[in-house]
């Protein structure tokens, strides 16, 4: 079970690490997972290792209790034969074998329990590691979305603090709207001084026929009153 404690211990100390160092969350996510990852991989090798000791383990307990086997044929051979001393020694060779199986059976038992365990430890620090991957995206995508509204609310306080930028906007609004009426004054100006003029050429116009009908109207009237012979 050393290998996850020492997995465990890894990732406190980088995160405590990288806490400190106040990095920016994704890369250090980022890293958290590549470390666990990679002690993943040596906690499959450590348990790939348990796992060949079990077999191992398995087939020597197999095999002594397959020579057991064995002596116990050659006793009974030897007692079909009469041959009872022959028959005692392999029975006494039967017996280290079962011993040696019965250990085997024992420490292998034990290796196997340890195994079980050990798997079920790795399954249990996949599940964990993929777990933090989904937490991971959504720490992510919450990091970005406190970050992108920390840079709007700082650009809002600068904006808001610098009254300057504000007054130059108002006194702009003020000169544009001076700019717009002056404007205006003139075009009216312009168009009353067409008027004037239109108006006064008119009056002219219409002073001048009237007295040019005076003038015939009164030389008429005097050649009247002239005699029939000077006209």
């Amino acid at each position: 079970m050393g290998i996850f404690s020492r997995l465990k211990t890894l990732v406190s100390s980088n995160v405590n690490d990288m806490i400190s160092k106040a990095e920016k969350p994704e890369k250090m996510l980022n890293q958290l997972l590549i470390d666990m990852n990679e002690q993943l991989i040596e906690s499959k090798k450590a348990v790939a290792m348990a796992i060949a000791d079990e077999k191992k383990l398995e087939r020597e307990t197999a095999n002594q209790t397959a020579s057991a086997q064995e002596w116990e044929r050659k006793a009974m051979l030897a007692v079909n034969a009469g041959k009872d001393d022959l028959a005692k020694e392999a029975l006494l060779r039967k017996q280290e074998y079962d011993r040696a199986a019965a250990e085997y059976q024992k420490q292998w038992q034990a290796q196997k329990t340890s195994v079980d365990s050990l798997k079920e430890s790795l399954r249990e620090l996949q599940n964990k590691i993929e777990e933090a991957q989904r937490k991971k995206n959504l720490l992510v995508a919450r990091a970005k979305r406190a970050e992108a509204q920390q840079k709007i609310q700082t650009t809002i306080s600068s904006v808001s603090g610098n009254r300057s930028a504000f007054d130059a906007f108002d006194r702009m609004a003020t000169k544009v709207d001076q700019m717009e009426a002056q404007a205006d004054a003139e075009k009216e100006l312009e168009d009353f001084s067409a008027n004037s003029s239109l108006d006064k050429r008119f009056a002219e116009l219409e002073k001048s026929d009237s007295s040019a009908d005076m003038l015939l109207i009164e030389l008429k009237e005097k050649m009247k009153a002239l005699p029939e012979k000077t006209q």
